[in-house]
């Protein structure tokens, strides 16, 4: 009986100090409060989830919103970037009825996720966001520290601003609350999309998120 007794008492403990774990996580200024942008729960047509100051591309005023989270190591985060990506900016993006905001959400077993989204924030100071968000998914296998500071020489950065940008970790917290907002907004894995608020899990092909924009346009 007395074990039993200990047994339930460690469970109810253990219960409390992930609740308290939690609740810290949520209220932890450090995170919520380095920039402005919040999600803002409406209808789908009206769901916008932090993009005022996220790097976007597309129509300002596209009446759809893709909301991406993604992890700069997912193999699947890749897949979409190669195979879908390119259909949804051709039919979409590039005729102004989609915009495409990206947030970072690297994963803890992913060791250079991290700091690859620091990188591409660190080339977003300098206007070449998207040109480090393409390298390091075109070359998932060499974004070490080392080849994140080479590949920055190869299009154009003033790479000393660079490479102190990265070193001082300038955009740590900021990839840390796209993490949490994430979070949040209950993204438990990469990529994940919130069209319109429709939220659309994995590299799906472009026919699933055809349908889901063409819904979102009527």
């Amino acid at each position: 009986m007395r074990d039993n007794l200990f047994i339930v008492a460690a469970i109810i403990l253990a219960g409390v100090m992930i609740s308290g774990a939690i609740i810290y996580k949520g209220n932890d200024d450090s995170i919520n409060n380095i920039n402005t942008a919040s999600i803002v729960n409406g209808d789908d047509n009206s769901f916008r989830l932090a993009e005022n100051n996220d790097i976007f591309k597309g129509n300002p005023d596209a009446p759809v919103t893709i909301v991406e989270f993604s992890d700069f190591e997912c193999p699947f985060c890749a897949a979409f970037y190669q195979n879908t990506l390119p259909q949804i900016e051709e039919n979409y993006i590039k005729t102004g009825k989609v915009k495409l905001v990206f947030r970072d959400f690297p994963l803890p077993f992913h060791a250079n996720a991290q700091k690859a989204a620091e990188a591409a924030e660190c080339a977003g100071e300098q206007g070449k966001f998207w040109e480090m968000h393409n390298m390091i998914f075109d070359n998932q296998e060499a974004i070490e520290i080392v080849d994140l500071k080479q590949n920055g020489k190869s299009f154009g950065l003033d790479i000393a601003t660079f490479n102190d940008c990265l070193d001082l970790g300038k955009y740590a917290d900021e990839v840390k609350k796209d993490m949490n907002d994430g979070a949040v907004a209950g993204v438990a894995g990469t990529p994940t999309f919130f069209i319109n608020g429709e939220k659309v899990v994995g590299a799906q092909p472009f026919e699933v998120f055809k349908e889901v924009i063409e819904m979102k346009l009527k």
